[in-house]
């Protein structure tokens, strides 16, 4: 009889349990609103990770209810997750009715983990008092100020290639494009010389390409802290890898003593944040808020404009009359500045901002832009109502390859960013950055070091693919940040 009672009591826990999970995935049903049938534990992301790409993963149902729905339903483990599939609704998310979305949702946990509490994670109220400190670091002049410590690192690309010209004609793409990146970050945002160009062994480059490359945590756990943000932090979880903190915490504390025993100032972004520091008004700044937005804008700063040059390149390589025809613009217009490269020139370089834009179009660097409902909003047009809480995905990559903004979008082609295309295209429809007050802060300076990337490797250079690159290109499933599945290996030859 014990044992029947037992049975009885165990199936009734587990009967419960099913329903209350299939009560938990009715609820995009219950909205009326369109959604992609969920598994029973992992929801829809049991594949992220796995086998494809995040932004080709959701790419799929975007393309299967476009026009069916403005958004579609989706479910992270058991909380529901919406994915905004009209374009006019991204730009409300995103723009018209920011204050409804002004959260990215993402975990972070200060007290245990202070580099994740940085400016594209913190919400509400300490993210606006925080880019509001911030903003003053962004603006033309101090991004202009920058120009001449990155065309000094730019320069020594340059060397770099010619001597992989002079040692068997060929490199490896993305560890050459992240050296440089890592030492124009290194200077201009922490103001340390970080020499990775001359030592790929460095801690710089070592730990910053491990906080990408072999990360505390798969995709689908950082879903899963995402979604148990509160509880995530009782339990003391973190992001990052304890080396990493310990990296970063040591050269910032190091970085920011020397300068302040030594009265040293520079015109860099640590300068700033160390302005903030010794603040004693509102502005002011602990040492854990210094680090996390040091460490954010590294690690950003060099990652996003490292793939994008490494994209960039092995399209020149795949399209050489495009290469030729940015090669000739970079020239032409550097002959109209007396043969100098200043910031004016760098402004007047047209096509090449074209073709970084196309490259960023074809391959964004974060395809997924994460936001959260901070209060309940009606979907225009609809009866749905979007509760406090739920989170909201814009599918910029599936937006960044749709036939009716890009026509036959696997192509490569930088005449997708002439005036007119833009001006014929909604502002949404091109979202590298973001858009809206929560678009990257460091956008301009990005740009900046890539065009400069760019420059430095085609004005004197030519570049081919290797046999050892395999075709077609795919792209890595494991992280959220967009890579080449493959080494990318390129030919180059001397033609100056």
């Amino acid at each position: 009889m014990d044992f029947l009672v037992v049975l009885v009591s165990i199936l009734t826990v587990a009967l419960v349990f099913v329903l209350w999970i299939r009560k938990k995935h009715a609820f995009w049903k219950e909205l009326g609103v369109p959604y992609v049938e969920p598994h029973f534990f992992y929801g829809n992301f049991k594949d992220v990770d796995q086998y494809q790409h995040d932004g080709q993963f959701i790419q799929r149902f975007y393309r299967k209810y476009k026009g069916r729905s403005p958004l579609i339903g989706m479910y992270t483990f058991l909380k529901p997750v919406a994915i905004a599939i009209d374009i006019e609704l991204v730009k409300n998310i995103l723009i018209k009715n920011f204050n409804s979305f002004h959260d990215h949702g993402t975990y972070y946990n200060e007290k245990d983990d202070p580099l994740s509490a940085n400016l594209f994670n913190l919400p509400g109220t300490k993210w606006r008092q925080l880019r509001h400190k911030l903003k003053t670091a962004f603006t033309t002049g101090k991004v202009e100020m920058m120009f001449t410590t990155m065309w000094e690192v730019a320069k020594k690309f340059e060397s770099k290639i010619g001597e992989a010209c002079e040692t068997g004609g060929e490199f490896h793409n993305r560890k050459l494009m992240t050296r440089f990146t890592v030492d124009v970050i290194g200077s201009c945002v922490l103001g340390v010389e970080a020499n990775s160009l001359e030592d790929e062994n460095n801690g710089f480059f070592q730990v910053g390409m491990s906080i990408f490359h072999n990360p505390r945590h798969g995709m689908r756990f950082i879903f899963l802290l995402n979604v148990f943000r509160d509880y995530a932090r009782k339990l003391r979880f973190k992001l990052f890898r304890d080396e990493v903190i310990e990296f970063y915490t040591r050269i910032v504390r190091e970085t920011v003593d020397y300068r302040l025993a030594n009265h040293i100032e520079r015109n860099d972004f640590m300068q700033l944040l160390i302005k903030l520091y010794t603040s004693k008004g509102e502005d002011k700044l602990s040492f854990n808020e210094l680090l996390a937005q040091a460490f954010v804008f590294h690690i950003a700063g060099f990652e996003t404009s490292s793939t994008t040059l490494q994209f960039c390149f092995y399209e020149l390589a795949c399209n050489p009359e495009i290469q030729d025809r940015v090669r000739n613009h970079i020239k032409e217009v550097l002959e109209n500045h007396n043969g100098q490269l200043t910031y004016e020139a760098l402004m007047d370089m047209k096509y090449l901002e074209q073709v970084l834009h196309e490259t960023l179009r074809k391959y964004p660097p974060i395809g997924l832009l994460p936001r959260e409902a901070s209060q309940d909003y009606k979907i225009p047009n609809t009866k749905c109502v979007l509760k406090k809480g739920i989170n909201v995905i814009v599918p910029a990559y599936a937006i960044h390859h749709d036939p009716e903004f890009y026509p036959n979008p696997s192509r490569f082609n930088p005449d997708n960013f002439s005036e007119e295309a833009v001006k014929n295209r909604p502002s949404v429809a091109f979202l590298p950055f973001g858009e809206g007050p929560r678009i990257c802060i460091g956008a301009r300076v990005g740009m900046m070091q890539t065009k400069m990337g760019v420059i430095a490797g085609l004005r004197k250079f030519r570049y081919t693919l290797s046999p050892r690159t395999k075709q077609p290109l795919k792209l890595l499933s494991k992280f959220n940040v967009i890579y080449p599945e493959e080494d990318v290996w390129l030919n180059v030859e001397r033609i100056d």
